[in-house]
């Protein structure tokens, strides 16, 4: 079954819903909100435009048609140039058999205009019956009537009043002033599923059973309220979700709501929010009320840190109106439920931490649930759950996949089983192997490899930074298995070594922290003990290194100069300076220094007294350029003291 989010009803609506009733589109009200003081302000626009439209069209009549001199017109009589005439008066329209130069120099002209002065004598009668010239009846230059002067300068300001009483009608029937005009004329109603389509279940989940514990709760309250209200019981108003990216909050959200039988209705906090203040007040508001018209319903708001963050936290960056004002909305929404509505609010976010503490008290958000990447065993639930529609090869285990995968989340993982199908079909193959889901890992953790020809000496030396941090992952106790090491450049890096644990680990010693570092340092280590030299190779590697001394010295107590307190947070975006007293800062580098100095000596130390298994190993690596773990192991004579079980 598909997992995807359900769509909206129409592009304007800020939330999509699934699983809700059907109903039909009410019609909206006739008419729109009258337009007071504002005939006057039309009236004299279209004064002005019909004013305008006359003189245009004007200029338009009397452009083609120049007025010429009398003498002009008598020599044209004369040269026998002129087939028609029509007089009014003294004024002669006329139109020539031969188009003429203009006399104002701009193009020529057949038809002109002409004025005969009162003391002309010239026999013109007989001059135009001498040279054949038509005396018509009617003008020879046709004039518009002055009706149709009237409805070619009333069309802009029809057109004016056409778009005055749309503008009206929007906003008498949308949200009201600025908003109406980019709201909507009424809510969309929520729709029901196609028929035969199947909503997300607990069933469609894994790995995160004791979540699914804390939301079992809703999901019985919401099947069972009565059996609640008698027994004075009120089901929390809200529901945080906080964790990791990709850990299955949203999938979570709408599990309950299909497990739970319920409307479910979706939206992004981001979604709500609009350059115009109040716009997004006015959609809580509608989400709400729609919520309320099929209840018992769940809404969930999605990444609701975008407008859940403190109030005035960033009020010297700039005005924050519409996002507090939606805030302020969905707290007044949450604190207005009573307790038979019915109506649970579910959110989502991975900044627990900023949020606005009105949001989190008891009484609107009062439940947070923490949801952890899966361990090893919801690792494999989740990849049977996503190789459902994938044909596997007999030869796949997805219990070994699982083990080699700590730390990644289920959309990691649902990507991985994807990019497996991926290189199966663009393989040609029927199914998916065990090479497909180790190569797709391979891409996944370490990046795609790059065609990239590195002269020998540059590919000699990558293969002893290699070996070097393999070697000593293999010889510190307790460190990570290696599990491959290659110098095929993969991503922004010219060679990999591949290292994770055999279990899950929640906590870590002080002795397994250095280990890190020392293995860390293997890289540099090795390039220091066999060229004398350091590389720019080792860039990422002391990035790590740094991050573990920090939070040795720092945050986890390990460092006796310092002393047994947390100095600095965990938080990458305030600022280094402003969290602790220059002295404490001075500690802790000094702290940080001694520790990496101790663990280079001792990786140095290590690659000297194995030299040759650290030759072996980088000779192999030149020879076959990828090493998988058995090869690894026993190129570089390192017995492996624990052993791994499939359950």
């Amino acid at each position: 079954m598909s997992n995807a989010a359900p769509p909206r009803k129409s592009p304007d609506q800020p939330w999509r819903t699934e699983g809700a009733p059907e109903k039909e589109p009410s019609s909206p009200s006739p008419g729109g909100r009258r337009m007071r003081g504002g005939w006057w302000g039309l009236i004299l626009t279209a004064l002005v435009v019909y004013l305008i439209a006359n003189l245009v069209l004007s200029f338009f009549n009397d452009g083609d048609e120049p007025t010429i001199s009398y003498t002009a017109f008598s020599k044209q009589v004369g040269d026998g140039n002129v087939s028609k005439i029509y007089s009014t008066g003294d004024a002669i329209q006329g139109q020539l058999k031969k188009a003429q130069d203009n006399p104002d120099g701009d193009g020529k002209y057949t038809k002109f205009k002409t004025q005969r002065p009162e003391f002309a004598d010239d026999r013109l009668w007989e001059q135009l019956t001498k040279n054949n010239v038509t005396v018509t009846a009617e003008p020879v230059v046709q004039q518009r009537s002055f009706l149709s002067n009237l409805l070619i300068s009333l069309a802009p300001m029809l057109l004016l009043v056409v778009l005055w009483i749309f503008i009206a009608r929007r906003m008498s029937q949308g949200l009201g002033g600025a908003g109406g005009v980019f709201g909507r004329k009424e809510p969309p109603k929520p729709f029901a599923l196609e028929p035969g389509e199947k909503r997300t279940t607990f069933e469609d989940v894994a790995g995160i059973d004791e979540v699914e514990g804390e939301l079992n709760d809703v999901v019985d309250f919401l099947k069972n309220p009565d059996a609640y209200r008698r027994m004075g019981a009120k089901m929390p108003r809200g529901v945080l979700l906080s964790g990791p990216p990709g850990t299955g909050k949203t999938l979570l959200a709408r599990a309950v709501a299909g497990e739970a039988g319920v409307p479910f209705f979706s939206a992004s906090a981001s979604e709500f929010i609009e350059m115009i203040v109040g716009v997004g007040a006015s959609r809580v508001r509608e989400l709400f009320a729609e919520a309320r018209k099929v209840a018992p319903s769940i809404i969930f708001i999605d990444e609701i840190d975008t407008i859940g963050r403190a109030r005035g936290a960033g009020a010297g960056m700039g005005g924050h109106d519409e996002r507090e004002q939606t805030l302020n909305q969905i707290l007044t929404e949450m604190d207005g439920f009573s307790g038979s509505e019915g109506v649970v609010v579910i959110a989502a976010t991975n900044r627990a931490d900023v949020l606005d503490s009105a949001l989190t008290r008891p009484g609107r958000f009062d439940r947070v649930v923490t949801v952890s990447p899966p361990d090893r065993g919801g690792r494999r639930a989740i990849l049977e759950i996503h190789t459902r529609q994938i044909p596997l090869d007999p030869d796949v285990n997805l219990a070994q996949l699982a083990r080699t995968t700590p730390g990644m989340t289920g959309a990691e993982l649902a990507n991985l089983a994807n990019e497996a199908a991926l290189l199966a079909v663009k393989r040609g193959q029927d199914k998916v192997t065990q090479a497909n889901l180790s190569e797709a890992l391979e891409k996944v953790q370490l990046g795609a490899e790059r065609p990239l020809v590195m002269p020998e000496e540059e590919r000699r030396r990558t293969a002893y930074h290699e070996s070097g941090h393999a070697l000593l992952g293999m010889l510190q106790p307790g460190a990570d298995p290696v599990r491959k090491i290659t110098i095929v450049p993969r991503g922004r890096a010219l060679g990999v070594t591949l290292s994770t644990p055999e279990s899950d680990k929640y906590a870590y010693t002080e002795e397994y922290l250095r280990g890190r570092i020392i293995g860390a340092l293997g890289g540099m280590a090795a390039e220091h003990v066999v060229y004398g030299v350091v590389t720019t190779g080792s860039e990422n590697d002391l990035e790590q290194v740094t991050g573990i001394a920090r939070g040795m010295v720092a945050r986890w107590g390990m460092s006796p100069e310092v002393g047994r307190l947390s100095a600095l947070p965990n938080d990458a975006q305030q600022a280094y300076g402003l969290a602790a007293a220059p002295q404490t800062l001075d500690a802790i580098d000094s702290e940080m220094r001694r520790i990496v100095d101790e663990c280079y000596e001792e990786a140095c130390r290590k690659l000297r007294d194995h030299r040759g298994q650290l030759d072996e190993l980088a000779a192999a690596l030149l020879e076959h350029e990828t090493l998988e773990e058995p090869d690894a192991y026993r190129i570089a004579g390192v017995t492996r003291l624990t052993k791994e079980t499939d359950d």
